[in-house]
């Protein structure tokens, strides 16, 4: 069972993220907080596997759930945290995975009323993987689209993998979804990280923060 604490300020959010992962077998909701200082205090008592908290809540509405996110990595790093935002900001998927790619997703709370979206990052982030939501990775290819950059050197494939890659998908994944072979899949990733100048990451983890990393640096 992954036991989850949530994090949310507002109370029909709050109560719909609640009901929606009710259904599911495997994930079970032990507390949810509306503050900062309350979703603290509940990590401390219930030491969830999974932290899903909003990034901005009471007391600054400023960066409450990346202040989560960071103090966890230094005094529970097994514990996995999700946070959901309704900016596809670079600068926000950044500071989350500063200090490491692993145990760490970023969604956009659009993405909230999909069950199975949000029920499958909870897992995917509770044993050991990341999961970035593909509109974030969408916003930074198309800014710098419109500039001059390596990212115009890529082929449609490649962009559609680099989208993946970015989500936290292993090798096999994106075959699966993008139907072509898992060797197909590598080499494409090796070209993708021959022209945008990244050293190759055979670690799924890093390949993601190296692939946002870039793409974020070089944003228009």
């Amino acid at each position: 069972m992954i036991r989850v604490v949530v994090g949310e300020d507002t109370y029909l959010v709050r109560e719909g993220i609640r009901r929606l992962l009710e259904p599911e077998p495997d994930i079970e909701v032990v507390a949810a907080c509306a503050d900062l200082p309350s979703l603290l205090e509940a990590i401390g008592v219930e030491e969830p596997d999974v932290v899903l908290t909003d990034i901005r809540m009471p007391p600054t509405d400023r960066d409450e759930g990346i202040q989560v996110a960071n103090r966890l990595r230094e005094t529970s790093p097994e514990t996995g945290v999700v946070v959901l935002s309704q900016f596809a900001a670079a600068e926000y998927a950044l500071a989350l995975l500063e200090k490491g790619a692993d145990r760490r997703g970023y969604l956009l709370k659009d993405r909230v009323g999909d069950a199975v979206q949000l029920a499958g990052a909870i897992r995917e982030v509770a044993r050991g993987g990341s999961v970035i939501d593909p509109k974030i990775v969408e916003a930074l290819v198309a800014a710098r689209a419109r500039g001059e950059s390596p990212l115009d050197e890529l082929t449609p494939r490649e962009r559609e993998t680099l989208e993946e890659m970015a989500q936290g998908k292993n090798n096999a994944a994106i075959a699966a979804s993008l139907v072509i072979t898992e060797q197909s899949v590598e080499k494409v990733i090796h070209s993708i990280f021959r022209k945008l100048g990244v050293a190759w990451q055979p670690d799924v983890n890093r390949r993601v923060k190296a692939v946002l990393l870039y793409l974020a640096e070089r944003e228009a």
